[in-house]
């Protein structure tokens, strides 16, 4: 029989389920995504670092877990919202089932609630903390207890601790600056030709610059960008270098902090494999896959910076071309 477990937003709303997966009691920021498939990607992507994922999909697990689609070696998630979840997976792929999976990594999860009114709420009053448990007597504390909850040095957590190679064609090689890079980033690079060098966070802008790289990739990670002091000064030392760079997500606005630009905390943030993106020079969109809480502010770049991309949802800014 399924254990009773209880989700207590920081509003104070509260939403009882099930609980599957791990049971423990869980405080973190809590977030949805509409992607409609990936939740394995969705799972061991660094970018949620201290985050309560919702999955407005109605039906996960249906597939099982499969690992060879995992993004990083485990799940960052602090704990994981659905509305159903499916108990026999169905997938010639399949290598164990999502309830399994998520109770051997520690994650508990909470289905049977209705994740539309979740979502609505998150939507109107924007990201929040939640607390889930599994003792009914906790939920008037709830609130109170994760009020104080704050996603801090997520960077550090997720980002490798050692440089290492990834050899592929080798015509050109990529300096991967991993601020939490999901496997699929790499993988692209060597597709094209590519030998990739990793390298973690806190690396050196001169350690970056004595691999003599063709191109520098800036990746994705989780947290607040402009907490990175100090890999937002290293990239200040680096952008003048004449060497290519490309930053995508949280590897883009560390690039524009360091140029003198802002960033700030969105609404419910661009979570999901359905974004649309307008490129300003073309008139074109594109429907994108994203993860990301923050946005650089449009009207802070610098002179030497130009405004290519916008989403066509809010307007805010997802690309930018320095001159």
């Amino acid at each position: 029989m399924a254990k009773n477990a209880y989700l207590v937003l920081e509003n104070g709303d509260v939403f009882e389920g099930y609980s599957f997966g791990a049971q423990a009691d869980v405080i973190g920021e809590i977030v949805f995504t509409t992607a409609m498939t990936g939740y394995l990607e969705t799972l061991t992507d660094p970018s949620y670092y201290g985050q309560i994922v919702v999955q407005t999909f109605p039906l996960i697990g249906n597939y099982g877990v499969i690992p060879s689609d995992f993004e990083s070696a485990h799940p960052w998630v602090r704990a994981y919202i659905v509305r159903e979840y499916c108990e026999e997976p169905s997938n010639f792929r399949c290598e164990g089932k999502l309830d399994d999976f998520l109770r051997e990594q520690g994650i508990p999860g909470l289905w049977g609630i209705d994740t539309r009114r979740l979502t609505k709420i998150i939507r109107e009053s924007g990201v929040m903390n939640a607390f889930l448990t599994t003792d009914k007597s906790k939920i008037p504390e709830g609130a109170q207890l994760c009020k104080p909850y704050c996603i801090e040095g997520a960077v550090n957590a997720v980002s490798r601790f050692e440089p290492y190679e990834t050899v592929g064609a080798s015509e050109r090689t990529v300096v991967l600056w991993d601020f939490g890079a999901k496997e699929n980033i790499p993988r692209e690079l060597i597709r094209r030709g590519c030998k990739v060098i990793r390298v973690p966070g806190s690396t050196t802008a001169e350690e970056v610059l004595s691999y003599d790289p063709d191109g520098i990739m800036l990746s994705n990670g989780p947290g607040d960008p402009a907490e990175n002091t100090g890999i937002i000064a290293e990239l200040k030392k680096i952008a003048d270098s004449g060497i290519p760079i490309f930053g995508i997500c949280l590897g883009h606005q560390l690039m524009a902090l360091s140029q003198g630009a802002q960033t700030h905390k969105l609404h419910y943030g661009h979570r999901g494999t359905n974004q649309p993106v307008k490129d300003l020079a073309t008139g074109r969109v594109y429907i994108t896959t994203q993860n990301h809480g923050y946005a650089v502010i449009s009207d802070t770049l610098p002179a030497n910076a130009v405004l290519s991309y916008v989403n066509a949802n809010d307007g805010t800014c997802e690309g930018v071309n320095y001159t």
